[in-house]
């Protein structure tokens, strides 16, 4: 990705009051990360048709893109955790990101919006792109949809890093990186749009 190019974002202070059949569509399917329909003059969620018309509960119109990060850390002599935040929104557990600022490029966003939730500071050059994938967030609609853009790093360390809920992260913590494990920790309560990706990437 260059870092010339620009995402769609959704900072905001609230519901965008934009007509959305006034929007330049031709526009945004150009710049989009995942390929999209338009039909009837409104943008049609690439990962399902299914859900009720209009953008759910999210803010935007069509594509918006955040930067999530899977972060592993092995300390010495144990096992290897993964690093996971609570949302005070109330849709459970999750991997630490959020959604681009305006003008942002997805990888300082990630960086951000880690050091944001869990205080855990790390360099861009230690992330590993994993590529954007659509996400089957809650609060999508059939018009509305997010585009997770997500991270890896792999963290040797003699203890694990010390972090805490901050921000928009109600608790922050490491968990064995199992998947059985995850959802024991936190009740099964995981973010929808990240159990997915948490199912391919951790053993069961």
């Amino acid at each position: 990705m260059s870092t010339a190019r620009e995402f769609n974002t959704t900072t905001q202070h609230g519901p965008d009051t934009t007509d959305p059949r006034e929007v330049d569509w031709t526009e945004r399917q150009a710049r989009a990360l995942v390929p999209f329909d338009v039909v009837d003059g409104l943008p049609i969620n690439p990962l399902t048709t299914d859900l009720p018309e209009g953008r759910g509960d999210l803010w935007h119109w069509g594509e918006a893109v955040a930067a999530d990060t899977v972060v592993f850390a092995t300390p010495r002599g144990g096992t290897q955790h993964l690093l996971m935040v609570e949302r005070a929104d109330g849709h459970g557990w999750a991997l630490p990101g959020g959604m681009l600022d305006p003008g942002e490029h997805p990888k300082p966003a990630a960086v951000r919006e880690l050091a944001e939730e869990t205080g855990l500071l790390l360099a861009s050059i230690q992330l590993t792109l994993w590529g954007p994938r659509v996400v089957p967030d809650p609060r999508a609609g059939r018009n509305a949809w997010i585009v997770s853009v997500t991270y890896s790093c792999a963290l040797s360390t003699v203890t694990l890093p010390i972090v805490q809920g901050l921000d928009d992260a109600r608790a922050a913590a490491w968990f064995p990186a199992t998947y059985r494990a995850v959802t024991a920790a936190t009740g099964g309560h995981i973010f929808p749009a990240h159990d997915e990706l948490l199912r391919e990437v951790l053993a069961p």
